[in-house]
């Protein structure tokens, strides 16, 4: 039977205000006692996926005993990770932890990178992005990094041009020449799948243009390259954990060439290994 908790939206508003206030407690055992199972924290596609592929195919073997919490936001993980809640957390690129850890004081490092899930843009309705008419509404997800990632996207394919120096926390107000005067609605990255029906394209995170039945590498209008991409998401810990060697053998399963060819066959292009 898959041993995966899965949490509920209203739950995880829930558990963020339980976890802000435990967050100078003792954490959980079985989350950050290196004699107990590693429980990780991850988001349901396709980071659960994949660390399920290792429960089930890899781990035993291994010696790992492994637990795997999914969560819907991009929120909990992170603190549940920085009170022992969770001894792990699978879901996130450096950017976003970066700023992250800037705005919560948070101490949450990088384990080892395991895929890149390529950012898109998809509309339901025109079949390319230069079809796009003039004022056209976009949705881009809220949050700083991924909302700067949406639009360094559309940059890169002719269809704004951010001002010089936009790093990764560009916003529309960083725009130096919109041609087509497009409008943009800034939403939470998981609700930008459901938007589609009411704008003209909306920039999708992979993980959620995958659990809603797109297929990135099939229906992006354009899509981010893997080449040089710096956001590639990894299994993380908090400070000073690195050396668990639970974490070690996650790690190591994680990077094994089971899990590449699990990626491979099951994401055809959507998911792409980073190692």
């Amino acid at each position: 039977m898959r041993n995966t908790a899965k949490i509920t939206t209203a739950v995880l508003a829930a558990g963020a205000l339980t976890l802000g206030l435990t967050a100078c407690g003792s954490g959980d055992a079985s989350g950050s006692d290196a004699s107990g199972p590693l429980v990780v924290a991850a988001s349901p596609v396709p980071h659960a996926e994949i660390l399920t592929y290792v429960k089930d195919n890899l781990a035993k073997d291994a010696g790992l005993d492994l637990e795997v919490r999914e969560f819907t936001d991009y929120v909990t993980p992170n603190t549940a990770t920085e009170d022992g809640s969770v001894g792990a957390n699978y879901f996130q690129n450096q950017p976003y932890l970066d700023d992250f850890n800037k705005k919560n004081g948070t101490h949450i490092v990088p384990a080892v990178t395991v895929h890149l899930e390529p950012l898109g843009l998809y509309s339901n309705k025109v079949d390319k992005a230069d079809a796009l008419k003039s004022g056209a509404t976009i949705a881009v997800p809220n949050d700083t990094v991924n909302e700067a990632r949406a639009l360094k996207l559309l940059d890169a394919n002719g269809l704004i041009e951010l001002k010089d120096g936009a790093g990764n926390d560009a916003t529309p107000k960083d725009i130096a020449e919109n041609p087509k005067k497009f409008e943009f609605k800034e939403l939470e990255a998981a609700q930008t799948p459901r938007s589609l029906d009411d704008v003209d394209a909306a920039v999708i995170n992979g993980n959620y243009a995958i659990e809603s039945d797109l297929e990135p590498a099939e229906d992006a209008l354009v899509l981010e390259s893997a080449k040089g991409n710096p956001y590639g998401n990894f299994l993380a810990v908090k400070e000073g954990d690195e050396d668990d060697p639970r974490v070690k053998k996650l790690a190591e399963l994680l990077t094994s060439a089971e899990v590449k060819k699990f990626i491979e066959d099951k994401y055809a292009g959507s998911v792409v290994a980073s190692f």
